[in-house]
């Protein structure tokens, strides 16, 4: 592992990814604050975040590099925070990969999914089929998904409306939306979310 960005975030050679996250979230509150100050101080802080950023992205694509063909700890960090709903740092650890394999397409569709992103959810559970055709978990999540989205577009149709149910999706969904956002809760018991976010609860993402 790099040293100089270990010694930024203050690590030592085999550091894990959660602490890794832990010391930088640490120096970004300790930066953040001191950012504001007059002085040398102000300014020092405001050049250490934007070096502790770099520090924890470059180990944690380390890690990726160096871990088990299923991204290993980085895998299980991803995991965690979606949930945890953290989204956003979800979202920046499975951008730190450099390669992408089934299971990194698999825990992209679970965060679309979880920003009411339903249409581009399913698109990446394709690619995870197509890369591992025989994982049963991924067509299971595909098949809720689909009769999720076909029972959604009836009950569209059914309310008068022209459009389809999934035109105009944004980031702006609450952390509550999940799977269609204010659809019956009854319809939400078999959606996707019980293959996806039931199978990170309970630890049964890695391979």
């Amino acid at each position: 592992m790099n040293k100089r960005n270990l010694e930024i975030l203050g690590l030592e050679e085999g550091a894990t990814a959660e602490m890794i996250e832990e010391a930088y979230r640490s120096l970004r509150d300790k930066y953040r604050e001191e950012r504001f100050m007059e002085g040398e101080v102000g300014n020092n802080a405001a050049k250490m975040l934007s070096k502790i950023e770099t520090a924890r992205n470059e180990l944690l694509a380390e890690l990726n590099e160096g871990g088990a063909s299923d991204g290993g700890a980085s895998f299980s960090r991803v995991e965690e925070l979606i949930k945890a709903g953290d989204l956003q740092e979800a979202q920046r650890v499975l951008d730190s990969f450099n390669e992408r394999n089934a299971h990194w397409h698999y825990l992209q569709s679970v965060l679309f999914y979880r920003k009411n992103w339903v249409n581009e959810s399913k698109k990446q559970l394709e690619i995870a089929m197509q890369l591992d055709p025989e994982n049963g978990k991924y067509k299971d999540a595909y098949q809720k998904l689909n009769d999720k989205m076909a029972y959604d577009a009836a009950n569209h149709k059914n309310e008068g409306a022209n459009q389809s149910v999934y035109q105009g999706q944004t980031m702006n969904a609450g952390a509550d939306d999940q799977m269609g956002g204010s659809f019956c809760m009854d319809c939400l018991q078999c959606c996707m979310l019980n293959a996806c976010i039931n199978c990170l609860c309970n630890s049964c993402c890695g391979y």
